[in-house]
């Protein structure tokens, strides 16, 4: 009987040491709130991770970079962005309010690599044969002039099926050129000077052989 009133009193005494202890820790809580900007535009950084290292314990900022979390003066805080370098912030331990606002600013990390130059070739004699084989007046104004002259246009045209769009046009030309024959005889090409003269002008030039 005396052991057990001797146990329940040790367990009230701790549980009043605990409840005192656990009063006291409430009574240093501090509500700290505010706003993580970037050191070189002063813009808010959304999102951004805030961890008390002290508490084991954090939050994430919002779209404003606005946080709030519940601290005790010495925590040591910190706050990591990508591409920026994680800062760290101590609460101060000589507050006297329960709630405290900061602006946290922190800077960007600026990584300066080696300068690295690309080149097309991959060794110099590759480098070397492309020089003595490049053509220094194929500039791209005389291969638009020459991909687009006439002759090229008319290959690729040659090569090329017909479609709805071409059908098309052939039937309204058709259509058109009836219309325009109406009641008359259609128009026979055999007896068109210009024609005539266009064949003997291409086969003097000589343009007749070439085909």
């Amino acid at each position: 009987m005396k052991f057990a009133l001797g146990l329940l009193f040790c367990f009230q005494l701790f549980f009043s040491y605990s409840q005192e202890s656990r009063i006291a820790a409430d009574s240093s809580l501090v509500q700290l709130s505010g706003v993580v900007i970037s050191g070189e535009s002063i813009e808010p950084l959304a999102y951004t991770t805030i961890f008390d290292r002290t508490q084991r314990r954090g939050v994430i900022a919002d779209y404003y970079g606005y946080f709030s979390m519940v601290v005790v003066p010495g925590d040591t805080l910190l706050f990591s962005f990508f591409g920026y370098k994680t800062s760290t912030y101590i609460v101060p331990d000589t507050l006297s309010e329960k709630r405290y606002s900061i602006i946290h600013m922190i800077e960007k990390d600026t990584l300066n690599l080696p300068e690295v130059i690309v080149y097309p070739w991959p060794s110099r004699e590759d480098f070397a044969r492309a020089f003595i084989d490049m053509r220094p007046y194929d500039d791209a104004l005389r291969r638009a002039q020459r991909e687009l002259s006439g002759e090229s246009l008319a290959f690729v045209a040659a090569r090329l099926e017909g479609d709805a769009s071409l059908s098309y046009g052939m039937a309204q030309q058709m259509a058109s050129t009836k219309l325009y024959t109406q009641n008359q005889l259609p128009a026979n090409n055999l007896f068109n000077p210009y024609s005539w003269a266009k064949l003997i002008q291409d086969w003097k030039a000589g343009k007749l052989a070439r085909q």
